[in-house]
């Protein structure tokens, strides 16, 4: 499939003192599926885990597999299929979008892209995406990754000249994104009962970004080691009432028994004619 490369608006050949309206009849799905499940599992995964960790935040959007328009010829030609992760930061979030019609949002592009990739894209996604992304796109950080191919992680970051930069990989073979704040890297796990190396999203201190289901249920886990702890502390108390209770039982009977030899040596003593103070 042709990428195009071509600027936002084009003089009108008919006037060229007026420029022409981008389209307004714009396609948001081809209906062609992803290359695999795995690669589904694998867009939802970055998208959703930023969603949770961005959770109290408005000011960012994130999608997937969704057309980003970007110059009138490109979207008459309908020749550009969206990115399968990206991320647009310092905008208005609160609303859901189709696609993204970079003339509808002030002229602004993806800071983050990921793609997905496969034997058959892969020479496009290192080739000519990646050229359209730094010329045209200016996108600050872009990744390739194949889910099926666990050390196919590639990154590079925009410098001050607008060309991308190789970023080197740290001792887990993690690239930094600094757009985003996070790692992007390969960690072994399963997701929706597929066991497979996956990307994704690290925090600064190693600990993985996690997903909605994935928050939840350490959250759950959390609440019930508190409630196993509380129980703990319950049952503590309890055995430490009980233990003062059956020390105070033993202290009242040592001191009845006390009582009792001092009447019975009282008795003695009278029987011997012994005057005892009562």
């Amino acid at each position: 499939m042709a990428i195009e490369t071509s600027t936002q608006y084009e003089p009108s050949t008919e006037a060229a003192w007026e420029p022409q309206m981008p389209p307004e009849d714009l396609i948001f799905d081809d209906g062609e599926p992803l290359e695999s499940n795995r690669h589904r599992i694998a867009m939802n995964v970055l998208i959703r885990s930023l969603q949770q960790a961005w959770e109290d935040r408005d000011d960012y959007f994130t999608g997937g597999n969704m057309f980003i328009y970007y110059s009138r010829q490109q979207a008459r030609n309908r020749d550009f299929r969206g990115p399968d992760f990206f991320a647009v930061l310092d905008i208005d979030g609160t609303y859901p979008r189709e696609g993204w019609v970079v003339w509808d949002e002030n002229g602004r592009y993806p800071d983050v892209i990921i793609e997905l990739m496969s034997p058959s894209t892969r020479q496009v996604d290192t080739g000519a995406k990646k050229d359209l992304y730094e010329r045209v796109f200016r996108t600050r950080n872009y990744f390739v990754y194949d889910p099926f191919d666990e050390s196919s992680l590639q990154g590079w970051q925009l410098d001050g000249n607008f060309q991308y930069q190789p970023l080197v990989a740290n001792e887990q073979g993690w690239l930094w994104c600094d757009v985003l704040g996070f790692w992007v890297g390969v960690g072994q796990g399963e997701i929706l009962r597929v066991t497979a190396p996956w990307l994704r999203f690290y925090h600064p201190d190693g600990n993985v970004v996690l997903m909605p289901e994935e928050a939840a249920a350490q959250q759950a886990e959390a609440a019930t080691q508190q409630a196993e702890a509380a129980t703990q502390q319950a049952e503590a108390a309890t055995q430490q009432a009980e233990a003062a209770a059956q020390r105070a039982e033993a202290a009242e009977q040592r001191a009845e028994t006390a009582e009792q030899r001092a009447n019975r040596l009282a008795a003695q003593l009278r029987a011997l004619g012994v005057e005892v103070e009562e």
